[in-house]
């Protein structure tokens, strides 16, 4: 299995950070990287248009496969079929001190195709998930103080 891994220290609490990251109507006004719309329950299905930089953006129907508040949002999706490009993205949180969150965000990625197109898009999309999580933390604390 191949993954990318990324996290970030947000000068909010989970619960802040979460709602912003349930609230997928407000994803075009702030996140970069990818748009969302559905419904965040275990079993439903996501559509997710990712935007990786000088690539058209690509639209997913992933299955959200965790929901848990304020801890873990995780879905997967797959290229064409199951087996050959599969991802299971997810988001942690974690409470640290100073009432702070720690976001890890990333992904798992396995399929009989899974090394190459992680050789054409791997860097990317490390990029991508770093460029979101600056945009989200930019994002809770424009929220925070507009609260």
């Amino acid at each position: 299995m191949k993954n990318i891994r990324t996290e970030i220290v947000i000068d909010a609490g989970p619960v802040a950070v979460w709602n912003t990251l349930m609230d997928f109507a407000e994803y075009k006004n702030w996140n970069p990287f990818i748009h969302l719309t559905g419904r965040a329950e275990v079993g439903s299905r996501l559509e997710n248009t990712i935007f990786l930089e000088g690539r058209k953006p690509q639209v997913f129907r992933p299955e959200v496969l965790a929901a848990v508040p304020e801890k873990e949002f995780r879905w997967e999706g797959h290229l064409f079929v199951r087996g050959l490009f599969d991802g299971e993205h997810y988001f942690q949180l974690e409470a640290v001190p100073g009432g702070k969150c720690r976001l890890i965000h990333g992904e798992n990625f396995r399929g009989i195709l899974a090394g190459m197109i992680l050789g054409m898009i791997g860097e990317q999309t490390r990029k991508g998930f770093e460029t979101m999580n600056r945009a989200l933390k930019e994002r809770v604390g424009q929220l925070a103080v507009t609260q």
